[in-house]
């Protein structure tokens, strides 16, 4: 129980530390070995930098943390194939990050791209 409690306090801080600032290399290695993520995390920042996480739901078990959470940013780099709109962004997403020896070794994530298209005005919402 002790080890579940100090992954999802390890989280809380890893989010905390890497929202709203430039995601540098070493900033991400100081938390991070699971190079996918790195790589997610370099692009996004690229594209909304210094976005902003807000976690909504955080649950632990063991060494699986999972966490309910929106991403915030302002489009500022190009996004598969769309260029800079300069628009706000907010949507919603799920991760879950696998613990090890105080840093993250896997992740899966899901995210809302659809609303992330919806807002950069690329997509319309059906009705």
């Amino acid at each position: 129980m002790e080890k579940t409690r100090q992954n999802k306090e390890f989280v809380i801080r890893y989010i905390n530390a890497l929202s709203g600032v430039y995601k540098t290399r070493e900033l991400m290695e100081e938390y991070i070995t699971d190079e996918e993520l790195i790589g997610h995390i370099a692009f996004f920042d690229t594209v909304f930098p210094r976005y902003e996480m807000f976690m909504d739901e955080i649950t632990a078990e063991g060494n699986r943390v999972v966490v309910r959470a929106r991403a915030k940013g302002v489009h500022e780099g190009e996004f598969n194939g769309i260029p800079p709109t300069h628009r706000n962004v907010e949507f919603p997403f799920v991760v879950s990050y696998e613990i090890e020896n105080g840093k993250i070794v896997h992740h899966w994530l899901m995210a809302d791209q659809v609303a992330v298209m919806e807002q950069l005005g690329v997509m319309s919402t059906p009705g």
